[in-house]
């Protein structure tokens, strides 16, 4: 593995859902505690600050950490674990997968189990099953305590049981959490590879907590730091399956920019300076929107009395479930991207801002 390639294992292998962020984030600060100044804000926030050839602007770059899973609701008297979703999944995806349930006294093995398809009527096994219609089996029997044996109690979080896996095109890495760790790894990245002071501002790379369940870190962090303009860095939804037709959002066709989402429309200028930059380096893009969600552009760009923001993401194939896929060439140009348009980001532009369109 290169550089790149580990630092995207440690991310994703890391178990981390909503409000239970404390592993990703170890992880992020151990890559940046040598490059950056960091703090955390009082819901859980990392915040990673370097300051360039100058302390403004102030460019905050924004990934979360929170990865979807699931929180334990009950455990019954025979031992079997209802759950409730802590993020957004689809029925057709959870059954029957390998999940890790982190006890009192450690992690738990289990695999989400239903009635069995033979035993429903026809009807009901066209239907997708919702999520409280299914379990968590920990191997349970009736002479074993799940709860005294595993320390399994309501509250524990509950993540999918998936690592990251080259795959056989080496160019396809396969993992959990892409949502959003893959951008956890851009901003890591990104401090890596822009030399300290090749900069015009002070760059603060953020991994933000709780936004699968409402962009409550963005929220927190873009108060604290008090941006002058932001970089949201999440993933987007690849469209290159069967099922779908003459889509642009395709792996290795360069990262996604956002021009709409249902929480943010991109500021204009920001995105022009971003499509220019792109378009002046030869990086492919696919301009693209959202209809339903939101990154945590949503609350950052109207923090405080607001703050000039676009959002660039890569492109994933299956999110929102155990394994996704991504592309290193998506990777590395979204890096690339990143790192000129942060170069870019000067006194000069931010007095552009005040400008009227």
């Amino acid at each position: 593995m290169d550089a790149t390639e580990q630092l995207l294992k440690d991310l994703t292998d890391a178990h981390g859902t909503s409000g239970h962020e404390g592993s990703a984030r170890s992880v992020m600060r151990r890559y940046l505690e040598d490059r950056a100044e960091i703090s955390y804000d009082k819901l859980g926030s990392l915040i990673a600050e370097r300051r360039g050839k100058t302390d403004g602007p102030r460019v905050m770059v924004a990934s979360h950490l929170d990865e979807v899973g699931f929180m334990v609701s009950e455990v019954d008297k025979n031992g079997f674990i209802r759950f409730l979703p802590l993020g957004g999944w689809w029925g057709h995806v959870v059954l029957g997968q390998r999940v890790t349930i982190h006890s009192a006294k450690g992690p738990v093995v289990g695999v989400v189990g239903s009635t069995p398809p033979h035993l429903l009527p026809d009807e009901k096994r066209k239907d997708v099953l919702p999520l409280d219609k299914m379990y968590i089996d920990v191997g349970c029997e009736k002479s074993f305590n799940v709860k005294r044996r595993l320390g399994i109690r309501k509250g524990d979080f509950i993540t999918p049981d998936s690592s990251f896996t080259i795959m056989n095109n080496k160019k396809m890495y396969l993992a959990k959490a892409f949502d959003n760790r893959v951008s956890c790894a851009l901003v890591c990245d990104l401090f890596r590879t822009l030399p300290q002071k090749n900069h015009p501002n002070t760059l603060i790379g953020v991994g933000t907590v709780q936004e699968e369940v409402g962009l409550r870190g963005a929220q927190t962090s873009a108060y604290g730091v008090n941006p002058d303009v932001a970089i949201i860095v999440d993933i987007g939804i690849a469209q290159d399956t069967p099922g779908f037709t003459d889509k642009e959002e395709k792996l290795s066709a360069g990262p996604l920019i956002l021009v709409f989402d249902a929480g943010m429309i991109p500021n204009n200028r920001m995105l022009k300076l971003v499509l220019d930059t792109a378009d002046k380096a030869k990086i492919p893009y696919t301009l693209s929107s959202m209809m339903r969600g939101a990154t945590d552009g949503a609350r950052i760009s109207l923090s405080r009395t607001g703050v000039p923001s676009v959002t660039i993401g890569l492109p994933v194939r299956y999110i929102h479930s155990h394994n996704g896929i991504i592309s290193r060439t998506d990777y590395n140009n979204s890096l690339k991207l990143l790192k000129l348009v942060v170069q870019k980001l000067d006194k000069r532009f931010l007095k552009s801002l005040e400008a009227a369109d």
